[in-house]
């Protein structure tokens, strides 16, 4: 199921270890509020655990180096949607014309 993104949060984790085997979290929120997915970022050396989907959540893990990138969409795409497939979580952004300009 694809889910249109409308909020979203930021969390960074301090100390060595980060907090649940990651540095940084985005929380994604749909039109009613409900969380919708959580995109865990990574440092070299934690564990990453396989992208799911529970409860209609979907969880994904992403190297810490792109999470700039992935604000960066997050801030000037619109509309924003997720969904999980073949055992990946995906962020998606809809089909934009070529030299946009965005």
């Amino acid at each position: 199921m694809t889910v249109k993104i409308e909020k979203y949060h930021i969390l960074f984790y301090g100390g060595p270890e980060g907090y649940a085997s990651s540095r940084s979290m985005i929380l994604m929120y749909d039109d009613e509020g409900r969380m919708s997915a959580c995109l865990r970022f990574c440092d070299p050396g934690m564990v990453y655990e396989n992208d799911s989907e529970k409860d209609g959540v979907v969880y994904m893990h992403i190297p810490s180096h792109m999470f700039s990138a992935v604000v960066d969409v997050i801030r000037n795409e619109e509309p924003l949607y997720v969904y999980f497939a073949f055992g990946r979580g995906f962020l998606s952004t809809s089909m934009e014309p070529v030299g946009e300009g965005e």
